[in-house]
């Protein structure tokens, strides 16, 4: 069976796990939709997942699929979803020839009929290599030329920009440039002068210099709850609420009431009723949080689980006492999730005005 080779189509890789890759890719697809009508969407290899009709897919590609509605089975945008056991039998049974067919079967299928194909790479060049389908090795087999995402920065985004077209040349594909991701606002003209002469002189393109939007990295309430394991006790209407700030609701409840804004994510250890009444107080005159955690070092009162129930935002009930709870939130990787409509609309039009689409397609 042959692959493929009509349809236009563009590997998206990054310097490192976590450097933006995904957020280009939506915002990316959003665009490439917009100009063709007719686009495809493939993670060949996915390393986090979820279970989808039995099938173990790709969250990356679960995310295009319902923001863009793509019209082509799941199982084909995520062929190969990495368990935590895949390595070990692989390098067991070593069946590559069975993995290459599987990811040019579901491409082919993913283009059927598709004007352009985005195709998502997972960290960075190299990640892959263990079981010899490393994202440059991925790139071959798919012939698609790459744009690598990395983050904000001069010297050390070039650093790694070169180490990671090492390996992609090694495979003989073409890396077509590079998009910038994160850049602090107030240096974006600085940063895009400065790297696009470092860039060229690599014999490298820049294709666009992405600022960067806190909101992006900050994660919503239903994020946390997956996260802690939490029950909802209240408020699942305001279960993507975004969470801006995190505060440990230990003091007393008028100092607690001081640190009371918009976005803040209240955890609160289970005897704490003073400072549970003192959030009720705040959201009954209006004032927004985006959501409460009571902690359950300490087994919180039945008056207090009624008081809880009762409160104008989502209340979550997790295991551990405040001081884990605040760690695991602090230490929480945010992904763009299908229901963060808000980000989802950020993204879009962050990447329509500061990556250059046609660019890329001259390119190609």
């Amino acid at each position: 069976m042959l692959l493929n080779t009509k349809t236009p189509r563009v590997f998206i890789a990054a310097t490192r796990q976590n450097d933006g890759k995904t957020t280009n890719s939506l915002g990316l697809l959003g665009a490439l939709q917009k100009r063709f009508g007719r686009v495809g969407y493939i993670k060949p290899v996915g390393q986090r997942f979820v279970e989808v009709d039995a099938e173990k897919i790709d969250e990356d590609s679960v995310l295009m699929d319902r923001v863009f509605k793509l019209n082509c089975p799941l199982v084909d945008m995520s062929p190969i979803a990495v368990e935590p056991d895949f390595t070990r039998k692989y390098l067991q049974t070593a069946n590559w020839d069975t993995l290459v067919k599987r990811i040019h079967k579901a491409f082919d299928r993913v283009a059927w009929e598709k004007e352009f194909v985005l195709c998502e790479g997972t960290g960075h060049a190299g990640v892959g290599s263990v079981f010899d389908l490393s994202n440059a090795t991925v790139a071959r087999l798919l012939n698609a030329k790459v744009v690598i995402v990395s983050r904000g920065g001069i010297g050390l985004p070039i650093d790694e920009v070169n180490l990671n077209r090492a390996l992609f040349e090694k495979e003989g594909v073409e890396v077509i440039g590079v998009i910038l991701n994160k850049v602090l606002p107030e240096k974006h003209d600085y940063i895009t002068e400065f790297a696009e002469k470092g860039l060229k002189r690599k014999g490298l393109k820049l294709l666009g210099v992405v600022p960067h939007q806190p909101i992006l990295s900050s994660p919503t309430v239903e994020l946390v709850r997956e996260a802690l394991d939490a029950e909802v006790l209240n408020g699942e209407q305001g279960i993507h609420n975004i969470v801006t700030r995190v505060i440990i609701g230990a003091m007393g409840a008028t100092n607690a009431a001081k640190l009371f804004r918009p976005g803040v994510l209240l955890i609160t250890p289970g005897d704490r009723e003073d400072v549970l009444k003192a959030a009720a107080e705040y959201l009954k005159s209006g004032g927004p949080l985006a959501g409460i955690v009571l902690a359950e070092d300490i087994e919180p009162s039945a008056s207090m689980l009624k008081l809880a129930r009762s409160l104008a935002c989502p209340v979550l009930r997790a295991r551990g006492d405040s001081y884990r709870v605040a760690s695991e939130v602090h230490d929480l990787t945010v992904k763009i999730r299908p229901g963060d409509t808000e980000k989802i609309r950020l993204v879009q039009d962050l990447i329509a005005k500061h990556v250059k689409l046609d660019k890329i397609l001259e390119a190609i």
